[in-house]
């Protein structure tokens, strides 16, 4: 039956490539453009954790609600810090995290000030690649100030200049000091180059009169998908009195995109393939139509309908089959050379409005692939049943009257 369906397959050749073409070219849509958002929906959750950053964040319940000093957290205790450094967290930092203002000589902004540790900071988010001028902050003691390149610009000013914060301390009293600016900074994306600046963790404690407490604890792993397999463990180290989040409820954005993201998959595969299959069924029945008098002389020697209708289904699987690998091979073919970023910069100002960056790194996911194969099979072999019927129907004596 194989070899039945395989030589039958190629009794009009040109039918039959153009079939594969059509196959091909519909399998290689699919993978391609499912790599280009996948690559674009996982830039911008990527950007957004690392916007927040961290994938599991500890606040004080008030926090969210108010981001003031006042409502800060203690540093971690034994039973937290015994959580944080299990194997399942990647990497930790705390910082403090208040709103301020920022004046040069010529221009002023509201920005947020953070003071960070430097060495976990580097670990859980902050790209040392991305600073374009000076040098990243060297310890918790340092004083010295990191601005993004827009802010700079902003305030006309420059490395090595000094600039004044002001903030508030617990007692709501106007908090200000003098930094010098060690270090300029280019984001992902320019919006945040205006909106952090960064500085020493005690500095930051010390000019706010926060002592030990800090802002938030900020929490990353090995895979954002994952997190709700070990943060519950940590909001059990925290304790009721803290509010522990991971990323997907702090920011239900990027929590509805990823969900968006997977339903996109399956319906651009389901639109593509029924398209496809208009094409299918039409090689099929002409395939049926012109053997009307070959099926009605099997008929007659004996074999059954249901033999009769295996054979047609399994012209249409081979058909799939090579079409399938075709279009496989082409979407990997194509997809591969282009992981080291496409730039899309003519549109950046579009994307960064999404949270995407200016540079798009399509993602050839394995489950994404086997999800379009998967569906092109069954839809195919589904859209293949009713010529395969029709030919099986056949009435051996009429069928064997017609030419």
């Amino acid at each position: 039956m194989l070899t039945l369906a395989w030589r039958n397959l190629w009794r009009n050749h040109r039918r039959t490539v153009i079939m594969l073409a059509a196959i091909t070219v519909g399998v290689w849509a699919m993978i391609f453009m499912t790599a280009l958002m996948r690559g674009m929906v996982d830039d911008m959750l990527h950007n957004g954790i690392r916007n927040l950053p961290g994938e599991v964040q500890i606040h004080n319940r008030a926090y969210r609600d108010d981001p003031s000093i006042n409502n800060s957290i203690p540093a971690p205790d034994k039973n937290l810090l015994k959580a944080l450094q299990s194997d399942t967290v990647k990497a930790w930092t705390q910082r403090v995290r208040v709103p301020a203002v920022i004046s040069s000589e010529r221009d002023s902004r509201g920005v947020t000030l953070l003071g960070v540790e430097p060495q976990s900071e580097v670990k859980i988010g902050f790209s040392l690649d991305s600073i374009s001028e000076g040098r990243f902050l060297s310890d918790n003691n340092d004083d010295g100030l990191v601005i993004g390149a827009r802010l700079a610009e902003r305030l006309e000013t420059r490395l090595g200049k000094r600039v004044v914060i002001m903030s508030q301390d617990p007692k709501n009293n106007i908090a200000e000091r003098g930094f010098r600016i060690i270090g300029i900074y280019k984001a992902k994306l320019a919006s945040l180059e205006e909106r952090y600046v960064y500085t020493g963790l005690e500095t930051v404690q010390t000019l706010l009169k926060m002592k030990n407490r800090v802002s938030e604890i900020a929490i990353t792993g090995e895979d954002y998908r994952n997190v709700s397999s070990w943060y519950p463990a940590i909001e059990k180290a925290a304790g009721k009195n803290m509010q522990t989040l991971p990323w997907y409820q702090i920011d239900t954005y990027l929590s509805s995109m990823l969900k968006m993201m997977d339903g996109f998959v399956l319906v651009w595969i389901i639109v593509v393939f029924l398209a496809l299959s208009f094409g299918l069924v039409n090689t099929l029945v002409m395939a049926v139509f012109e053997r009307v008098h070959e099926i009605g002389l099997m008929q007659a020697l004996g074999m059954r309908p249901s033999m009769i209708l295996y054979q047609i289904l399994l012209e249409s699987l081979l058909l799939l089959i090579i079409g399938l690998l075709a279009g496989n091979v082409l979407a990997i073919g194509t997809v591969i050379p282009l992981q080291d970023g496409i730039d899309i910069s003519a549109v950046a100002e579009g994307m960064e409005m999404m949270g995407s960056s200016s540079i798009l790194y399509p993602a050839l996911k394995l489950n994404d692939m086997l999800l379009a194969n998967t569906v092109v099979i069954f839809l195919g072999v589904l859209t293949s049943i009713l010529p395969a019927w029709r030919a099986a129907r056949f009435d051996p004596v009429e069928a064997l009257g017609k030419e």
